[in-house]
């Protein structure tokens, strides 16, 4: 709601019809993802096994992503209802830092859980030597490093006037001008977007290099027949390529899926963002404001997509 007045649009108005999808999308996507993320920890706390580095991030992005279904698309629903944001100025401050501490959480646990696969494909001795706490070392980080990066919301909205003299309020944020809502939205584009995607992009790139020097080493494995039983292939030449199992396979997929479906749910509203605060001829007519809000609904949707994930694969 703070990024959709960010250029002075009418204060008083909104399209009700759009409103009125949003209120249904965040409707349905609270409730699905709720139901997806609790069945997946459940499921994880009922098993009987001990729980590996897959299941252990699993875990914490499913917890990521019900801090993004109660305290982003929740809040966003009731604000849908209600349009305006009736709470005291500190309930403004905290909702806006859970928002977007979610939407940090969610992201980097993302990434943290395609860097443990690159670690298992890339580098497959390092998953021996304290993998385990290594792992909760990640976690912990992201958690604590989220809710740190997301603390400038706290400075930047507060509950204001929507016009000086109309007595209505509502919890909006405020820039020094010229720059500073573009200082904000590009901040925390490169911050949950861009950088990630790069990290994702390079750490898949290594992986499929090593899944593609896996499926070469088979073939010539094939080719030669019992060379490697023979002692033809030494002990130094056995790398990640020769340890790649299925399960680690079916891991890299399902990071894959998740990673895809992050930026084909993110990107839209990304762009649209960068959009709004970088094109001086942007206007906040309807069209621009459907398009910041299916964007935005379409993003909500990821908190969803995980679980759903999860129980293909």
């Amino acid at each position: 709601n703070g990024t959709g007045h960010l250029n002075g649009s009418d204060p008083f108005a909104r399209n009700e019809e759009v409103a009125q999808i949003e209120i249904m999308v965040l409707s349905i996507t609270f409730v699905v993802a709720v139901i997806g993320n609790v069945s997946v920890l459940l499921a994880m706390y009922n098993t009987k096994k001990k729980m590996s580095r897959m299941h252990l991030f699993i875990k914490h992005l499913s917890l990521a992503d019900l801090v993004v279904a109660f305290f982003q698309v929740l809040p966003q629903l009731c604000w849908e209802i209600t349009f305006r944001f009736y709470g005291p100025d500190f309930l403004c401050r905290i909702v806006k830092h859970l928002q977007v501490m979610g939407m940090f959480a969610s992201t980097y646990m993302m990434v943290m859980m395609t860097l443990d696969r690159y670690i298992a494909i890339c580098h497959p001795l390092k998953t021996l030597q304290q993998s385990t706490q290594r792992s909760y070392i990640m976690i912990i980080s992201t958690w604590i490093c989220s809710l740190v990066l997301s603390c400038p919301q706290y400075f930047i909205f507060s509950l204001s006037e929507i016009q000086n003299g109309s007595g209505v309020y509502d919890c909006w944020a405020h820039f020094i001008q010229p720059w500073g809502a573009r200082a904000y939205i590009t901040w925390i584009t490169v911050g949950i977007f861009l950088v990630p995607v790069v990290i994702l992009m390079m750490c898949y790139g290594f992986i499929c290099h090593s899944i593609w020097k896996n499926i070469k080493y088979k073939k010539r494995k094939t080719m030669a027949g019992a060379a490697s039983r023979n002692g033809l292939i030494g002990k130094n030449s056995v790398s990640s390529v020769t340890t790649i199992s299925r399960a680690k396979l079916r891991t890299v997929k399902m990071t894959f899926v998740i990673v895809l479906a992050y930026i084909v749910c993110w990107a839209p509203f990304f762009t649209v963002q960068m959009w709004s605060v970088w094109d001086e001829n942007f206007q906040w007519d309807d069209s621009e404001n459907t398009a910041v809000s299916l964007s935005a609904l379409l993003a909500s949707l990821n908190s969803c997509c995980n679980p759903w994930i999860y129980m293909i694969f």
